[in-house]
């Protein structure tokens, strides 16, 4: 507790000196400017750290993905991908969600959920959405918290545009990991 009061007490201090030493060499003009950005650094940071602010921009704890049901589990994919610089939308879906993204290559991705205890992703209804213009067939991910089974794996090989994203990739991706790189570590 002490070492960070007398950290605070210095960075304090020292702020005030510079702050001091402005005025001096160019009057009322440097305090004034200062003390507004400092208010400006420290409210950004407030804001910044606020979980519903930290969601917004696409990055959650462990704890929060675990809370999530299945249609915020969507709602947080579609916002990583925004992180990660894709276009996302929303594909209806009588059952669960599907979301389809583009990012600015063009390159599509499809992404399914997955909840514990649900068949194979293979043995779900086709996918509703008919894409345009005769492209190859984007890439599917299938988005589970948990882990996928030997099963799933096999599945997921033999088929070359399915990729598997389980909970512990899942949860680098929200920290912060860009998705690209888990794709390609996944291979």
């Amino acid at each position: 507790m002490l070492p960070a009061f007398v950290g605070v007490v210095a960075a304090v201090c020292a702020v005030a000196g510079l702050l001091a030493a402005g005025y001096r060499a160019a009057g009322i003009v440097v305090p004034v400017a200062g003390v507004a950005f400092l208010a400006l650094v420290v409210t950004a940071a407030v804001r910044h750290g606020r979980p519903d602010a930290r969601r917004r921009l696409g990055y959650y704890t462990p704890d929060e993905l675990i809370e999530l049901d299945t249609q915020e589990l969507a709602l947080a994919v579609a916002r990583m991908l925004r992180r990660d610089g894709w276009r996302v939308r929303l594909v209806p879906a009588p059952d669960r969600p599907r979301l389809c993204a583009r990012d600015a290559a063009g390159r599509r991705i499809d992404v399914a959920f997955r909840p514990v205890a649900e068949p194979l992703p293979d043995e779900d209804a086709p996918h509703p959405h008919a894409h345009r213009g005769g492209q190859v067939s984007p890439l599917r991910l299938v988005v589970h918290r948990g882990v996928f089974t030997a099963r799933d794996i096999r599945w997921a090989r033999r088929e070359r545009t399915i990729r598997l994203l389980d909970g512990s990739a899942l949860r680098r991706w929200a920290a912060g990991a860009r998705l690209d790189d888990l794709l390609s570590q996944d291979r």
